[in-house]
């Protein structure tokens, strides 16, 4: 499903909030959304929260409109077609208890205000009147977005305590709109660092996305660690602190180097990121790429992206001393232009200059015939020289492709010309 259009998006959202009241109902817009356009954002999604019950909500907009997935903690999802999308309607609520560190063990429906204190930080817990076009704070979160504050709502250890998540939540944020962490939010946070695995891999590798692919990169990897997640999330990177053994010096200039070629990674790729932040580890601890992905129960794709840029990084940043057939061979695989931003910001921030990029990027400018020309033979061809199917079948044939792009022989008779001369059939 294509993105929802931001303008209708936000008049549906308008039209949910009227309708709910046209019924009797109090509606307001919730959260993020008034966050982000208080901030001068635009919001990605909206999210209203009303006094009407699940029922009440599909009483509203009709069964067929609505669907009821997130009912037992009082939201309603109403539909509003391809460009408006959809938006979560949600009971006032209370949570009753956090027995497993992240979902509510029971809610209680009750009004605007105990919602606001229920929520994570006072940036996300205001309310917007599109009618009067006002703002409803409970919670101070309007002098904390002008002073640049994310601070957690109430006690926060209680509020981290709730819900584990809410960890990675803040360094987020934080990172986002580069505020400062409150100092009691920060010391709560540090003090359940330990209790981040309650959270489930899939929901912390989706937190690290999100921090890791934001240009506030770098930022979000500090704080990561000022807060004392990243030692939980990521324990191989406390191969980087001095008192583990590699200097001083050498772990402050591999950390700061971490953070700066982060931070000069253009629009990355999750797997570019990450690359990037595992680069200097697994160099002291190889396999890196592998223990993460097992960790955070990464795709296959993404181990893979992973290992491919740190493994190649080395020959692009070598391109004009390499042998032309193996540099070929990486510049046609899938992923080259992720895998040469990667290794832009490499050399960037080592210094080497760009001319090896360049050098990788004009090559990639050739017509297709000459960058990726087709094989002369085929293990059809080898088959009929007598040759026998098996392992040594793709070392014969990448073996005259390596003369093929080297120019030692250019049609398919020289191709098995050097077959017959080099390898008799058996």
């Amino acid at each position: 499903m294509s993105r929802p259009d931001p303008t209708a998006a936000r008049q549906f959202a308008i039209e949910v909030v009227g309708r709910l009241r046209t019924a009797g109902f109090e509606a307001l817009f919730a959260g993020g959304c008034v966050r982000d356009e208080l901030l001068g954002n635009v919001p990605k999604d909206y999210d209203v929260a009303t006094s009407a019950t699940p029922e009440q909500i599909q009483e509203v907009f009709g069964r067929r409109q609505t669907l009821a997935i997130g009912a037992s903690f009082g939201v309603i999802t109403v539909l509003g077609g391809n460009r408006a999308g959809q938006i979560d309607v949600a009971t006032f609520r209370q949570d009753a208890g956090y027995s497993d560190g992240r979902h509510p063990d029971a809610v209680r429906f009750t009004t605007a205000e105990q919602d606001a204190l229920r929520r994570d930080f006072t940036i996300n817990g205001l309310f917007w009147d599109p009618a009067e076009r006002r703002v409803i704070d409970f919670v101070g979160g309007q002098e904390d977005l002008r002073r640049g504050i994310l601070r957690a709502i109430g006690d926060p250890r209680q509020r981290i305590s709730e819900d584990k998540l809410r960890m990675l939540r803040a360094v987020r944020f934080a990172a986002r709109f580069d505020f400062q962490i409150d100092a009691a939010t920060l010391a709560a946070i540090q003090a359940q660092a330990r209790e981040l695995p309650i959270v489930s891999a899939e929901r912390i590798a989706a937190e690290m996305r999100h921090i890791l692919t934001h240009a506030s990169r770098a930022r979000g990897v500090m704080l990561l660690y000022e807060a004392g997640l990243l030692e939980v999330a990521l324990p191989e990177a406390a191969i980087l602190q001095p008192e583990l053994g590699i200097g001083a010096a050498e772990a402050r200039l591999a950390w700061e180097r971490t953070l700066r070629i982060l931070q000069r990674l253009d629009r990355p790729t999750f797997a570019m990121a990450l690359a990037a932040l595992l680069r200097k580890i697994e160099l002291l601890q190889p396999g890196m790429p592998r223990r993460l992905f097992d960790r955070w129960k990464l795709s296959t794709d993404e181990f893979e992206a992973v290992a491919k840029f740190l493994r190649e990084e080395l020959p692009i940043r070598q391109a004009k001393l390499m042998p032309w057939p193996e540099l070929q061979r990486i510049l046609i695989a899938p992923r080259v232009e992720e895998l040469l931003g990667y290794c832009t910001a490499v050399a960037e921030e080592c210094e080497d200059g760009m001319a090896e990029i360049d050098f990788c990027r004009a090559k990639l400018a050739l017509p297709a015939d000459a960058i990726n020309p087709r094989p002369l033979i085929t293990g059809e061809d080898l088959k009929r020289l007598g040759f026998s199917p098996g392992p040594g079948f793709r070392d014969l044939l990448e073996a005259v492709r390596d003369a093929q792009l080297e120019g030692r022989i250019a049609t398919t008779e020289e191709a098995l010309d050097l077959v017959k001369e080099q390898w008799p059939a058996r």
